[in-house]
């Protein structure tokens, strides 16, 4: 029984979700090391993997709503449980099917399943029923910081792994961690049923409707598409753009990830901190117009290694820093009743444009033969998610009052 007996301290949730999302987004993250390998070894183009990898995004994002409404409903060790279960599942999947269609398909519902138990939407409820108010954005920034800090520790350790043990053992070994780690911490995000929420009883239906019926959740979730484009493509084709640009040493794009796997860290909980403070819009508003000028700056800069660290710093610090500032401004404007489901509709958004940032640079690439269409593409949407956050309302719902019972 996952039943708990007294409501999780903040402290307790926090660790417990800091190690799954390390260990979630980790792995996740490190990904892309094995794709020469498995492609050499099945004799797959290149197209099978990134296939693969761009399906688990979209069903990551198709997920999510469920594992949110789960986590709400039945609680986040459950989900968090399950979740685990499933990224071990995929990740053997991975290991051991050759055959690419079932390899695409079996590795992107299970895989992407297992995101949307492990990763921020599934956690999120839990942490914003368990941080008082002012604390909130605060606790969401340490979440988002322990997930940046799994793509720095666990990239040069999956890349030891293939090194060491080989491609496929390596698959093992992260299934194997995945359970140990997750499984234990999931209990540490237990919950009692009355600690969940307060006030009107809505059923998950009318909370659904409510949200997209409100303008400025329709906003957020238009705001959120741009950073999953902006992020993936950048993520997935910078270390063949540096390539084509005469950067041949590979070890310049993996210290590039790896720096902004770093600065993450500090963006992310300082942007949690901020959104304590500031109005959570204008602080959404400025990321994205940053990354714009940032990722303006880099294109017209002469490139070199040296700039490619300063732009990996720069952008690093934007990298996560949406997240506790888009989930405060979601518990701000509907409570935390249904929370992991509200925000798992918001990264559903994000998830479709991640994976159309990562198919349309390959695609546009392959027409035009460089990448100068999609960084101009990335550039303008940051412009408009800078615009279409500034008149968010992040003031509670104003609901109607629910009829006395005779």
């Amino acid at each position: 029984m996952l039943t708990a007996t007294r409501a999780p301290e903040l402290k307790t949730v926090l660790i417990a979700a800091g190690l799954v999302l390390t260990i979630a987004m980790g792995v996740r993250h490190g990904f892309g090391f094995w794709l020469q390998p498995m492609s050499q070894a099945h004799g797959w183009t290149r197209e099978t993997y990134s296939l693969a990898m761009a399906l688990q995004n979209l069903m990551w994002g198709a997920f999510g709503p469920f594992a949110g409404m789960a986590a709400d409903r039945f609680g986040t060790a459950r989900v968090v449980i399950i979740g685990a279960l499933l990224y071990a599942a995929g990740l053997l999947w991975m290991a051991l099917v050759s055959e690419p269609t079932l390899f695409v398909v079996g590795s992107g519902i299970l895989i992407g399943a297992a995101l949307a138990c492990t990763a921020f939407g599934a956690v999120s409820g839990i942490i914003g029923r368990t941080a008082p108010e002012a604390k909130r954005s605060w606790a969401f920034g340490i979440s988002s910081a322990a997930s940046s800090l799994g793509q720095f520790v666990m990239m040069p350790v999956e890349q030891q792994l293939i090194s060491h043990t080989g491609w496929q053992n390596a698959f093992y070994v992260l299934a194997a961690l995945a359970v140990v780690v997750m499984i234990p911490m999931a209990f540490g995000l237990r919950e009692q049923p009355a600690a969940k929420a307060s006030g009107p009883q809505q059923s998950v239906w009318e909370a659904t409707r409510e949200a997209f019926a409100y303008r400025p959740f329709l906003l957020l979730v238009a705001g959120y598409f741009v950073c999953g484009f902006q992020v993936v493509f950048i993520g997935v084709h910078m270390p063949a753009y540096l390539k084509d640009k005469g950067i041949m040493d590979p070890n310049v794009a993996v210290m590039a990830l790896a720096l902004i796997g770093l600065f993450n860290i500090f963006g992310s909980y300082y942007a949690g901190k901020l959104g304590g403070k500031f109005p959570k819009r204008y602080l959404l508003s400025g990321i994205y117009f940053t990354r714009a000028i940032v990722i303006s700056l880099f294109l017209l800069a002469p490139l070199t290694s040296w700039s490619v660290y300063v732009f990996a710093c720069a952008i690093g610090l934007l990298w996560l820093s949406t997240v506790p500032l888009t989930n405060g401004v979601i518990a701000g404007i509907f409570g935390v009743k249904y929370l992991s489901m509200l925000s798992g509709f918001v990264f559903f958004s994000h998830q479709v444009g991640s994976f159309l940032g990562v198919w349309l640079g390959g695609y546009l690439f392959t027409k035009q033969g460089n990448y100068n269409t999609v960084w101009m593409i990335t550039i303008a949407l940051g412009i408009f998610a800078a615009l279409v956050n500034l008149p968010i309302n992040e003031k509670a719902i104003a609901r109607q009052p629910q009829p006395a019972m005779a």
